[in-house]
């Protein structure tokens, strides 16, 4: 063996060493990565062609091998690392010729590129990576970020550590609406670097607040880390814990473990919201903490104001708060005690089929003592009890088709047990208050009597919800019978609208929180994948910026906001009316609605190609769709040049030995503790991409091969991604940084600035570990 190592190690060493220079080397990553590559697989070869490089592998013919076997211990699980006194073999590390591999090699990346990224699944999923680049850029390009900064200033500028704490205000809310790190850091650098240096702020912790802030959107969803690990945790998942089951003697994982073995990029979005928020509400409590300590480097600023208006403490307490929550938690309220609720009458043609046992029950003694060994004892015996219930009653009853008679009672007695107030009017109308609500308290000295009109307006709507609209009124009586209560509330919403315009907290974060609300409320609310919801986010991005460009030109922006009303109209009928006219009976009412929604429809999509050309007519567009396409391209080349890289660690054994090592422990945590470690200090030297598309395939079928939630594998693999960011040598959010800081902001400054919060994630990552089910409480109360 060549310097006492296996020669397997020395490939991976080789690897390493080829990947660590190609990056120094100053050529663009996505290259270096399919550069070293190939030149580690010819050097790997030459070795192994010269007779270097030699594999210790076990003897599968050994009389300690086979009594292993007989014993009963998998095979799987036999390594030189668990049972290193077996008796071994020398071969070369290509037991086939190195000209076997490379064609396999060639093939394979052939076919991955095809499955992952030209033509497989997984490519939906990874168009929602194009669309949130084209989000970000174009909110990036439209200035809304200076007009947080200045706000947020504004508003925590009078605490010790405002300026701080207003930078991490800010950097969650562009993470929730960009998700790119470099551009919020740079953004961020040049607007608020500035400001903190000139109120004495430290360098230390201006640089620090605003690089970690800036790393924010990688775990913050919408995340571009969390969708490229959501499309290889899916794939991961499924297929070690298939081999899990496998493993336990039984034939499939859903016998094994009671339910399908499915991870979603929707599920790892809502898992991902409150370690997001966790960590921003740390970096903040860090900037306040680190002010108190330390008031002379990071004070007090008392910002200018724009607001004329002296609201009381008392006011603001029962305008902003205590109303608000009152309507809300009221509405819950009456939620639970079916006042309000859904009045949908869709009943089924067919009958239920029958509930089946809660555990498949009907398996060998192998998979049996398996299933006991995981879910227990009594589980088992009560799925027994159920199947013997079942048994007895007839079997799983099947689903037949419902007479007429039997549809017809069923939609009455659905409408008897409806709630007296439907679930769409009831947010539609709280909405309509919290509106009025706030306005009051953003100008108490105005006139209370149109927003005590629209009041009357939303009382009187709600009452002819409940008097006068059945759950089976068709959606056309429907409007007819609101449209007077409802344009009573909107008479009182349009001077309330024209209140909150004047407040400037609300006319800068209003509009890009309702893209935000748009585009994770239909993810984490399971309406639709993220690929539509990052198409919508673009397009609103894109009218967004668009109106923000005109507001500079002093042009109307009433076609945007017009085109905004037009695509809710749309869902609003989309939602309440049956708009299918192929049919043969289709209703006067179906056809009316049918044309609204169509014309709404087409209005909405001319205010994009509208916005797509004030954008370009204003030097805006071009370098957005530029710069999308850079990044874009980016991410898709290192995808292709990582799995070249993969195919050459596999083609020579690397991954499999990597695997034996990591199940040779007994212990999972530990495990997956040194999996951590190891993408940790990986993090010093690779970015995220890098990690992603080449560490995690190697390791995923053993840290997604055991028992922890694989949504709560994921977001920790994702939180401890995030500090490559900010660990020195490499951190890229460093160097962005450094590129736009003044030149008093040395190095330095920024290394030691970033220490504290590489601290702050490890202990967020401890606060994960500790506490799993801050991970995983969203998935659970929002479900699929």
């Amino acid at each position: 063996m060549l310097f006492g190592l296996d020669g397997v190690e020395i490939g991976l060493i080789i690897v390493f060493l080829c990947l660590f220079g190609g990056i120094l080397s100053g050529f663009p990553v996505a290259f270096a990565i399919g550069g070293a590559g190939i030149i580690s697989f010819g050097i790997i070869a030459s070795l192994d062609s010269a007779g270097l490089l030699i594999h210790q592998a076990i003897d599968t013919s050994s009389e300690g091998y086979n009594a292993l076997i007989a014993s009963g211990v998998n095979a799987e699980s036999i390594s030189v690392f668990r049972y290193p006194d077996l008796a071994r073999i020398a071969e070369p590390v290509f037991v086939q010729g190195w000209e076997v591999a490379m064609n396999r090699n060639v093939s394979f990346i052939v076919n991955r590129v095809n499955e992952r990224v030209l033509a497989g699944q997984s490519i939906e999923t990874l168009l929602a990576v194009l669309m949130f680049i084209l989000m970000g850029i174009t909110l990036e390009r439209s200035k809304i970020a200076n007009d947080l900064l200045t706000t947020m200033a504004r508003v925590f500028g009078p605490l010790p550590g405002g300026l701080a704490v207003s930078v991490v205000v800010v950097g969650a809310f562009l993470a929730a609406s960009t998700g790119i790190v470099g551009a919020t850091v740079v953004t961020m650098g040049l607007l608020s670097l500035p400001t903190m240096l000139r109120h004495n702020y430290s360098p230390e912790i201006a640089t620090g607040v605003i690089a970690a802030s800036g790393t924010l959107g990688q775990i913050i969803p919408p995340s571009i880390v969390i969708v490229l690990l959501g499309t290889l945790a899916g794939d991961l998942y499924s297929v070690a814990q298939e081999n899990r089951a496998i493993e336990a003697g039984c034939t499939d994982a859903l016998t094994y473990l009671g339910e399908p073995a499915v991870v979603s990029v929707g599920a790892l979005f809502q898992a991902a919201l409150l370690p997001g928020i966790m960590l921003a509400m740390l970096y903040g409590l860090y900037a306040f903490g680190y002010a108190l300590m330390n008031p002379s480097k990071a004070p007090a600023v008392q910002m200018e104001t724009t607001s004329t208006e002296v609201i009381t403490r008392g006011e603001s307490f029962t305008w902003f708060l205590g109303l608000p929550l009152a309507l809300i938690i009221g509405t819950v309220v009456l939620g639970q005690m079916n006042v309000i609720g859904s009045q949908d009458l869709t009943v089924g043609s067919y009958s239920a089929q029958g509930q089946t046992a809660s555990l498949r029950t009907n398996v060998g003694e192998q998979c049996q003592a398996s299933m006991i060994e995981l879910h227990g004892q009594e589980s088992w015996d009560a799925a027994i009890a159920e199947k013997e219930a079942i048994a007895a009653a007839g079997g799983v009853q099947q689903s037949v088709a419902l007479s007429d008679e039997e549809v017809t009672a069923a939609v009455a007695a659905k409408e008897a047990a409806a709630a007296p107030i439907g679930t769409g009017v009831a947010i539609l109308f709280v909405l309509l208050s919290l509106i009025l609500v706030v306005a009051r308290g953003v100008k108490p000295s105005a006139s209370p009597v149109p927003l005590l009109i629209g009041g009357i307006g939303v009382i009187l709507g709600l009452m002819v919800d409940i008097l006068l609209i059945a759950p089976s009124t068709s959606p056309g009586l429907t409007v007819v019978i609101l449209a007077i209560p409802l344009a009573v509330a909107l008479y009182g919403c349009s001077h309330a609208a024209g209140r909150l315009a004047q407040n400037e907290l609300i006319r800068v974060v209003f509009p890009p929180l309702i893209l935000i609300i748009a585009v994770l409320g239909s993810i984490l609310g399971g309406i639709t994948n993220p690929t539509p919801a990052a198409a919508l986010g673009a397009g609103g991005a894109i009218m967004l910026a668009a109106y923000r460009k005109l507001q500079d030109q002093e042009r109307s922006g009433k076609v945007i906001i017009w085109s905004t009303f037009a695509i809710i109209l749309s869902v609003l009928i989309g939602v309440n009316f049956d708009l299918r006219i192929n049919g043969t009976n289709v209703s006067v009412e179906t056809w009316m609605a049918f044309f609204v929604a169509y014309g709404a429809y087409l209005y909405a999509a001319f205010g994009l190609l509208y916005s797509c050309w004030v954008l370009y007519s204003g030097g805006v567009m071009t370098p957005v769709v530029r710069e999308t396409a850079k990044v874009t391209s980016m991410v898709f080349t290192i995808l292709i040049g990582s799995q070249l890289l993969n195919l050459v660690v596999i083609s020579f054994g690397g991954e499999h030995y990597i695997q034996q090592f990591l199940k040779s422990f007994d212990s999972e945590l530990q495990v997956f503790l040194i999996v951590m470690l190891v993408l940790f200090f990986l993090g010093f030297v690779l970015d995220f991409l890098e990690i992603i598309y080449i560490v995690i395939p190697i390791v995923g079928p053993v840290i997604y091969g055991g028992t922890f939630d694989p949504k709560w594998v994921t977001i920790m693999i994702a939180v401890n991604l995030q500090t490559s960011f900010l660990t020195p040598p490499f951190g890229f959010a460093l160097f962005y940084l450094r590129g736009v800081a003044p030149k008093e902001v040395t190095t330095g400054h920024i290394y030691r600035g970033v220490f504290p919060f590489v601290l702050i994630q490890v202990v967020g990552l401890g606060i994960l570990w500790f506490f799993p089910s801050i991970v995983t409480i969203v998935p659970a109360l929002i479900g699929n």
